[in-house]
């Protein structure tokens, strides 16, 4: 509902109208939580591309100066000729090294890291699930506030209505000031309603808009609900079994088994002997000569000692591989169990829409019957109060209803991996 008047006006010509797809789309753009996701997807391509130069040599240049106050060597040529060298000298040179067989360790971090890539990318999805559900919520909830702000407008319109014909009566000796009474009390009770509606309805407008990057609260949401039923949602099921492959938590899952698979392989591959081969190109004056050669090297290394700590690595990595099987398992039954409760929600929610479509048609027409009834003198003014809060409980839960089926609808959709 949106007011009118002068005081208002600029803020009511600011606001921006959305529909909640509008909203949804500007969450997944400009939401915190999006942007740190993306991040993390474009870290996790970096230590990928970080792993990939493993496969490449390892080139490195140094050199080294040294001026000393004596000669390094001396020698007795005979007791009146002695010789001495290497008082001062440079040394540099460029080496490149290449290995040949680490155990593994070079392919399984390459394929450790593409694992943290697709890891990334199921987190992000998850992330940007999440973020469109959020946002539905928050969509529905100002829906919901809308919706009583015009129920209660409709029984203000009432209530000004009714007490006009009562004190009208009350002024003609026809009816006690009883009734009067009792209407400025709901009247004050639907004051107090519409303030605490307003308070809400602004809070969860200023909490959609930070949740979309605007950072404003001169919004709007479009939505018009005719009180009619929403698409049966059969169409929607699907069997659980068949969808848990679909489903980014239960990717999740598969990946870190995976993980867990290379780390082991990467702990067995740390204590295997790991061959190098290099070459490289020398420069030195030592002995007051400019001197240059090239130099070719393998290396062998075993890890003796190492055997003894890397043992008990590799059965540790044992037992977390073991636990991420066992975690796969468990999630995976679990994830079916939340897909057949999200679709009973689902279905209960589509109940309750239908439930509160008859209530509003009942408690309209038995508000229409008492106004009937009390303008005749047949029931009391207590009856009709009670008659106007029936039909404003009906309206409500209609609402209501209808904003818990989208968001239980969203919600099995997401859980079944749609």
């Amino acid at each position: 509902m949106i007011l009118t008047g002068s005081n208002i006006c600029p803020t009511v010509c600011a606001q921006q109208t959305l529909t909640l797809n509008e909203c949804i789309e500007r969450a997944v753009k400009n939401n915190i939580r999006i942007k740190n996701a993306q991040n993390e997807v474009s870290m996790a391509k970096h230590t990928s591309q970080e792993a990939f130069t493993k496969y490449f040599p390892s080139i490195s240049a140094s050199g080294s100066g040294f001026n000393s106050n004596k000669s390094l060597m001396e020698m007795s040529l005979s007791p009146e000729m002695k010789m001495s060298m290497l008082k001062n000298g440079i040394i540099g040179g460029v080496t490149a090294s290449m290995p040949l067989f680490t155990g593994g360790q070079i392919v399984n971090g390459n394929k450790l890291a593409k694992t943290g890539v697709e890891i990334s990318k199921l987190q992000y999805n998850l992330s940007e699930n999440e973020i469109r559900l959020t946002t539905e919520k928050y969509f529905w909830q100002i829906i919901i506030l809308k919706e009583k702000l015009q129920t209660i407008a409709t029984i203000e319109k009432q209530l000004k209505r009714l007490s006009s014909d009562v004190e009208a009566s009350v002024n003609a000796g026809i009816t006690t000031k009883n009734d009067l009474l009792q209407i400025n009390i709901r009247s004050n009770e639907t004051k107090n309603q519409r303030i605490n509606v307003n308070n809400a309805l602004i809070f969860y407008k200023k909490l959609l808009a930070q949740y979309m990057g605007m950072m404003t609260d001169s919004i709007e949401v479009s939505f018009i609900p005719n009180n009619n039923m929403p698409e049966n949602p059969n169409a929607l099921y699907v069997n659980p079994q068949t969808s848990l492959s679909q489903t980014h938590e239960y990717q999740l899952l598969q990946q870190n088994v995976k993980a867990c698979q290379i780390q082991k392989n990467m702990a067995i591959g740390k204590n295997l002997p790991t061959i190098a081969i290099g070459g490289g190109y020398v420069y030195n004056n030592l002995l007051d000569k400019d001197d240059t050669f090239w130099v070719g090297f393998a290396t062998i290394s075993v890890p003796l000692s190492g055997w003894w700590g890397g043992s008990h690595e590799i059965s540790k990595q044992k037992i977390q591989l073991h636990n991420a099987e066992n975690q796969l398992t468990d999630q995976s039954q679990l994830l079916i169990i939340q897909m057949e409760n999200t679709w009973n929600e689902l279905n209960n929610t589509y109940q309750q829409i239908e439930i509160a479509i008859n209530s509003i048609e009942q408690s309209t027409e038995n508000l229409r019957l008492y106004n009937d009834y009390y303008n005749a003198g047949t029931c009391t003014m207590t009856d009709l109060l009670n008659a106007q809060t029936l039909y404003q409980q009906s309206c409500d839960q209609y609402i209501e209803a209808y904003a818990n089926y989208e968001i239980k609808k969203r919600e099995y959709l997401q859980m079944t991996g749609r």
